[in-house]
């Protein structure tokens, strides 16, 4: 079987063409935040090999612009385009901006001898589909392997990871039989991202928005660095992983609530960088204004009462649980049906104690490990190891958040880590997305020091 390739690329690059790379993270609080390392990002792709499969879809165009990025990041990029996708874009432009030639047929002479889709896989540290198509997911589900792409896949995802970045219609995205192949591909061990919310081409709203090329390339630079030489072996792979995040909301009246000043944003953080390191997320999340991150189950609730009653139904299904959300301690005691109008003198509020999720997570957690946040403006560590043992959890992240550009709403944190046989790890001042990491190290090394099944 002999691929065409289109011929090989001038030498002169790419001229005139703007290379400035810029990789916006979707939220505050995860992936590359505010005062993050480039460097740091930079180092986990040059000199990588990114084979890119590009499908027939409107959204093929922005593929280019993550090719540019690619590139300008030092990646090797290699396209492989479907006969649809030709439809939208040229192999020209990819040719050019990838600097490597753009294979769209199987079955043409080569300019060399291999079996193109085996050499291609062979030499992948990733393999990337964007725009991923119905159609093209669809055959990857069914094991159908009837064009290159189809094929350097089916070659490739025992050995490294795939990204797929699924484009379409909101009501094809949603149709169960797409919905039935994601949710097989994703238990394979293939990577989706979510896609985007907003206006479609064919002028619906809605989720299938191809996500943007910023993003695809930091998800793209967090699996490759997560990632062993060889390919997909993550240390959280396939790890249950419950986090909660933000504040909650306990209404007053239909007007007013009693909360906090938790942006959401290091539980975000924490849900992203287990997503990336291989783990099954859910995430469930107090009211925040972040926008829900892609490749995790995500749930919304407002009261602390709504978030005991979910963390509860999820509990039996989790391996790890990282209680980072700040619920409130005290609800109004009653509740007003109708706004409650201004006096002229105090208002006096009966307050009553919300439910102890934490507690009630470790009277219950068998051989689950539990981690606990401990947000504390005095004497933090002898408050968070006081917590530690009250609550019975395997270790707690404590922080001070009376400290400047640490704790809540800041894009940075510095926190300590206690564990429960008294081992303690401080964590400078870094941006939350790395904190992120250096919390979930310390879980895979509980991880791996246990021998246990998980209790259930």
């Amino acid at each position: 079987m002999a691929a065409r390739i289109l011929g090989e690329p001038a030498g002169a690059g790419v001229g005139g063409v703007s290379m400035d790379v810029v990789i916006n993270s979707a939220s505050a609080g995860g992936g590359r935040e505010a005062g993050g390392s480039t460097r740091s990002i930079t180092s986990s792709i040059s000199g990588k090999v990114v084979v890119l499969g590009v499908t027939g879809g409107i959204a093929a165009y922005k593929a280019a612009e993550l090719v540019r990025r690619l590139v300008k990041l030092e990646a090797e990029v290699h396209v492989i385009m479907t006969e649809a996708a030709q439809r939208f874009v040229s192999p020209l432009t990819f040719r050019t901006l990838s600097l490597n030639p753009v294979i769209t047929d199987m079955f043409s002479e080569p300019g060399a001898w291999n079996v193109m889709h085996i050499s291609l896989a062979r030499k992948a540290d990733i393999m990337v589909v964007a725009p991923a198509t119905a159609n093209c997911v669809g055959k990857i589900a069914s094991g159908i392997a009837d064009d290159m792409l189809t094929t350097t896949i089916m070659a490739t995802a025992t050995r490294a990871p795939v990204l797929l970045a699924p484009s379409m219609n909101t009501q094809m995205f949603l149709n169960p039989v797409v919905q039935g192949n994601l949710r097989k591909l994703a238990d394979l061990g293939y990577i989706i991202m979510e896609p985007a919310k907003g206006d479609l081409a064919c002028g619906d709203v809605g989720k299938g928005r191809m996500p943007e090329p910023g993003e695809i390339l930091e998800r793209i630079c967090h699996i490759l660095s997560n990632s062993s030489p060889g390919g997909r072996a993550r240390d959280l792979d396939g790890i249950r992983v419950l986090i909660t995040a933000g504040p909650t909301q306990e209404a007053l009246d239909p007007v007013r609530y009693i909360t906090n000043r938790s942006s959401g944003k290091m539980g975000y953080a924490l849900a992203q960088a287990a997503r990336d390191r291989g783990a099954r997320v859910c995430l469930i999340s107090g009211p925040t204004c972040l926008p829900e991150p892609g490749g995790v189950d995500f749930v919304r609730v407002r009261s602390a009462q709504e978030m005991f009653e979910a963390v509860m139904a999820r509990f039996e299904g989790s391996d790890v649980v990282i209680k980072a959300a700040a619920v409130a301690d005290y609800r109004p005691a009653r509740v007003s049906e109708q706004k409650i109008k201004k006096g002229d003198g105090p208002l006096v509020l009966e307050l009553e104690r919300t439910p102890d999720i934490l507690g009630e997570l470790g009277r219950r957690k068998g051989g689950r490990l539990l981690v606990g946040f401990a947000a504390e403006t005095r004497d933090v560590v002898e408050s968070a190891r006081d917590k530690l043992a009250r609550k019975n959890l395997d270790m707690i992240i404590a922080n001070d958040v009376s400290k400047e550009d640490a704790g809540f709403n800041a894009e940075t944190n510095a926190v300590t880590i206690i564990k429960k046989d008294g081992s303690i790890e401080e964590v400078p001042l870094l941006p939350k997305r790395q904190v992120a990491e250096r919390v979930l190290d310390a879980v895979a090394q509980l991880m791996r020091a246990r021998s246990k099944p998980i209790s259930t």
